[in-house]
């Protein structure tokens, strides 16, 4: 199944890095965010992509022409440009990068991805954001229901310290708690072709009318996902990210097996949705 990566905003929030590259090459330990999540899919055997690029396209064209040589060893002849690559790296992956336009939207970079899906099944999700996904799971999931799309719902992480108090007396401090169960977009999608058919054209997101319309279609299933999850919006959200991965086994990459009661994970009908800033 391919999977699209969505890899062309201007990554306003991130400004600090975006004025010189695209927010999908903005680093976390050492590579670009974008591979982290390429290799998320990678571990469940899912390893051939379409990079819909844009802001920037030529940086992430250029970054994926060398990333053969950067991950291997080789030998070149200086006089007649001979090379003999050893190669090092057990990465195989096949990556089509397609300049999808500078200003158009993220339903508009899927539409223009049309002949390169071979009107097959396919999977998107943001080029920011990573998380610990069960991707078989997933797309058991989806076969499972029979509907157009899943999106998944992950619970968005605590961006600040909460303050649980009686009356003015503060009894508890901690980043941790969720009194409520919010549920947003994740990413991490699973369409059949028929979802191109919602998407009008350049100018829309395929946030907003075109996942409104599968939902009120009763098209759009949600598949929950309770594990770790965080974007990179901004530039406290890179250095979070970074901290994880530098001090261990990153939690995008800790799997474990998820429960598959289909009861328990779906939502029919219109889902909460938080586009990914910059995306």
């Amino acid at each position: 199944m391919k999977v699209v990566l969505l890899a062309g905003g201007l990554g306003s929030r991130l400004a600090e890095e975006t004025v010189r590259i695209p927010k999908p090459m903005v680093e976390v330990a050492g590579r670009p965010i974008m591979l982290h999540v390429m290799d998320i899919y990678d571990h469940w055997g899912q390893t051939d992509f379409i990079i819909a690029c844009g802001y920037k396209a030529m940086s992430i064209k250029s970054f994926f022409n060398e990333l053969h040589l950067m991950n291997n060893d080789f030998t070149i002849g200086i006089g007649n440009g001979e090379m003999d690559l050893r190669p090092t790296s057990n990465i195989d992956w096949r990556v089509s990068v397609v300049d999808t336009g500078h200003h158009t939207m993220t339903g508009g970079r899927l539409k223009r991805l049309r002949d390169w899906l071979d009107d097959e099944p396919f999977m998107v999700t943001y080029s920011d954001g990573v998380g610990n996904i069960d991707i078989e799971a997933l797309m058991d999931f989806h076969k499972s229901h029979g509907k157009l799309a899943t999106v998944t719902a992950v619970q968005p992480p605590a961006r600040f310290g909460n303050l649980e108090m009686e009356d003015d007396k503060v009894v508890e401090f901690t980043e941790k708690v969720r009194k409520y169960e919010t549920w947003i977009n994740g990413g991490f999608f699973v369409f059949e072709p028929g979802v191109l058919d919602y998407l009008p054209g350049d100018e829309e997101p395929l946030e907003m009318a075109p996942l409104t319309n599968i939902a009120r279609d009763g098209e759009l299933m949600a598949y929950k996902h309770k594990g770790f999850w965080h974007p990179m919006d901004t530039i406290r959200d890179r250095d979070h990210l970074e901290r994880l991965a530098t001090s261990g086994s990153p939690p995008w990459m800790q799997f474990e097996r998820e429960r598959r009661n289909a009861d328990a994970r779906t939502a029919r009908g219109p889902i909460t949705t938080a586009r990914l800033a910059g995306v």
